[in-house]
């Protein structure tokens, strides 16, 4: 039985020395190692030897088929290299070269400008407050003073869902909602960013836009504060060397109210293209709290006064950084976003 196994021993190494490809290494392991394969069939005769030569046999015998396994293993790697080495050549991949090294990702610009706003109101004692985009016509409008005939209406064409439900057209029914909450106590000074909806599509209007609206409720507030605050907003995000002005304008929720302008951030006022040759940019809408719209809110306007205002962000992006088409901001084109 020994010199029979030295012999299957010494035929199975060198018939796989000869095997140059993987088809044959695996037929060879199924004539040695499988089912009905030498080596297999070898071991289950084991059985019929006395106990002495068995043991000794069996020792042998598991010897060959540890070893056969194992070459078996080193040829089946030897295979592998082989082939990837030629895979390399015929791809003509330089292993060596370093990987492509993984973008960092950035905040949107919309979302800097957006935190930068949001940290100068916080840091003069305003707290954010939320509110919902799909909104009543009576927060969106009615309880802001602009009852269903009101001319100023056509001003914020709008998407209906229904004949009481739209998109909000502006951040400023969040001042109701929040006066509702805290009425009668005071104060209450809070800021609300958020996406607005109107029907408007060009180079500055986007029919998805995002605003930034103020409101201040207390007593013995006045316009001074307003200027006091909207000044320090201005300077904050524009620079100290920035002037600003105020004009007249209407707004149904406060009265008296005004456009808050500022020295164009191009030409410092001397006039250009961007200011239509003035030298002022408008940024805001501001004014006093209707008081109609205390009352809507719960509050007595003969009691507190307050403050409101609001801005478009991407209106003050585009003044920060020289963006001449809002659409810029929706189009997603890396080369445009990775420069902020």
């Amino acid at each position: 039985m020994l010199r029979k196994i030295e012999e299957i021993k010494n035929e199975c190494q060198a018939r796989l020395s000869q095997v140059s490809t993987m088809e044959e290494l695996n037929e060879f392991r199924i004539k040695t190692l499988g089912r009905k394969g030498e080596v297999t069939l070898l071991l289950r005769g084991l059985k019929d030897l006395s106990g002495e030569e068995k043991a000794k046999a069996g020792r042998v015998a598991n010897e060959l088929k540890q070893n056969l396994e194992q070459m078996l293993r080193e040829k089946i790697e030897a295979f592998k290299r082989d082939e990837l080495e030629q895979r390399l050549l015929q791809e003509k991949i330089d292993v060596t070269l370093p990987g492509l090294p993984r973008q960092r990702g950035r905040q949107h610009p919309l979302t800097q400008i957006t935190r930068e706003i949001q940290g100068i109101f916080i840091g003069m004692g305003f707290t954010v407050a939320e509110g919902p985009e799909i909104e009543l016509d009576y927060y969106n409008f009615e309880a802001l003073n602009v009852p269903r005939d009101h001319p100023a209406r056509d001003m914020q064409d709008s998407f209906y869902i229904s004949e009481e439900l739209l998109l909000r057209t502006h951040t400023s029914p969040v001042q109701v909602r929040t006066m509702e909450q805290m009425a009668p106590q005071i104060p209450i000074k809070i800021i609300v960013p958020g996406k607005v909806y109107r029907k408007d599509d060009d180079a500055t209007h986007s029919p998805m836009f995002h605003q930034v609206e103020g409101l201040v409720i207390g007593q013995r507030i006045t316009f001074a504060h307003l200027k006091g605050t909207l000044v320090r907003f201005a300077h904050q995000v524009f620079g100290e060397d920035v002037t600003v002005r105020y004009r007249p304008s209407f707004f149904p929720f406060t009265e008296p109210s005004a456009e808050m302008d500022i020295s164009c951030v191009m030409c410092q006022g001397e006039g250009c293209r961007v200011c239509s040759h003035t030298g002022w940019l408008e940024i805001l809408g501001a004014g006093m709290v209707n008081p109609r719209v205390l009352q809507y809110g719960g509050y007595d306007p003969e009691e507190v006064t307050g403050f409101a205002f609001g801005m478009g962000i991407e209106r003050i992006a585009m003044l920060k950084y020289g963006i001449n088409d809002l659409r810029l901001f929706f189009e997603n084109d890396k080369r445009f976003l990775a420069q902020f």
